[in-house]
């Protein structure tokens, strides 16, 4: 992938030679045939599916957030609303609460379309987590690499995400990136994948404090804030691509992700939900009408 400005996460400049950074291979080709999804998924950890949605599916969904948004006056009043360009002085990251009780939001996340796909990859019938992750990232910011089983490993660990961004994303805007063939060191990274966030020690007072006084996690669930050196440390590229709206990604739980920077006043919006069989058991804490999620109901004490 050939880039033509400085790419960062986490305010790293990334290494973008050939070496280091790629462009995700795209398993459009493969959409009606789930013996292949399923081989490229093993093999790769991942499936980045081209122009899926229906694009006036996406932008209503993206419109119910530019709402949202303005109603809140987090948008700079000297553009459209549509365009969703922030104010200076707002600064956001992780907004789940502009996907809550939004049913155009839901109706994409969790509609005919995607359920379909995930009911076919599976070869039976799926479910949904009742939880829906939104960010809406603003200038300089971007996420830190982890994998998503260290927050969501109480119920069966063959789970997946689908990332889906709202929106056309260039490279300077701050899409996903994935570790190539991280999923494949998971005994390199056994320790990490062990975390579960709301465990704690109760034979440890400051972690107790932490936890259950603060309301924090016994583990930030990330890796590093440092994507470049862990990139060294356990080699591969970090692969994205221009995501354009319609577009979706679904990975395992032990793919290691993060995402580039956004260097721009645009907005990047992005949901990502998790789907599984309907005949596994599924994370309590996200599943119900209202999720414990990583809430007080959630923390659980053992003897260290």
């Amino acid at each position: 992938m050939v880039t033509s400005a400085p790419l960062f996460s986490l305010k790293h400049e990334l290494d973008a030679s050939p070496e280091a950074f790629g462009e995700l291979t795209c398993s459009s080709d493969a959409l009606h045939d789930p013996a292949e999804l399923n081989r490229r998924l093993d093999e790769d950890g991942y499936l980045y599916i081209r122009d899926f949605f229906n694009r006036d599916l996406i932008q209503a969904g993206r419109m119910s957030i530019a709402e949202r948004l303005a109603a809140e006056d987090s948008l700079d009043p000297a553009y459209p609303v549509e365009e969703i360009i922030a104010r200076t002085d707002k600064v956001m990251t992780y907004r789940g609460d502009l996907a809550l009780n939004n049913p155009r939001m839901d109706r994409v996340v969790y509609g005919p379309e995607l359920l379909g796909f995930y009911r076919n990859l599976f070869g039976e019938p799926v479910r949904h987590f009742d939880h829906t992750w939104f960010r809406a990232v603003s200038r300089g910011q971007g996420t830190p690499p982890h994998c998503d089983l260290v927050y969501m490993s109480r119920g069966t660990h063959q789970l997946l995400t689908c990332w889906i961004p709202f929106g056309n994303v260039p490279l300077e805007v701050g899409g996903l990136m994935l570790l190539e063939n991280s999923h494949k060191q998971a005994d390199r990274l056994r320790t990490y994948l062990e975390v579960d966030v709301d465990l704690y020690c109760e034979n440890r007072p400051r972690e107790v404090e932490k936890v259950i006084g603060k309301g924090g996690w016994s583990h930030p669930g990330w890796l590093t804030n440092n994507p470049v050196s862990l990139r060294e440390k356990l080699g591969g590229r970090w692969l994205t691509a221009e995501y354009q709206m319609g577009d979706f990604l679904t990975f395992k739980m032990t793919l290691i992700h993060a995402s580039l920077d956004n260097q721009t006043d645009r907005i990047r919006l992005s949901s990502d939900t998790r789907y599984q069989r309907a005949s596994q058991p599924a994370d309590p804490r996200w599943v119900g009408e209202n999720v414990a999620g990583h809430g007080p109901r959630a923390k659980q004490g053992m003897i260290c």
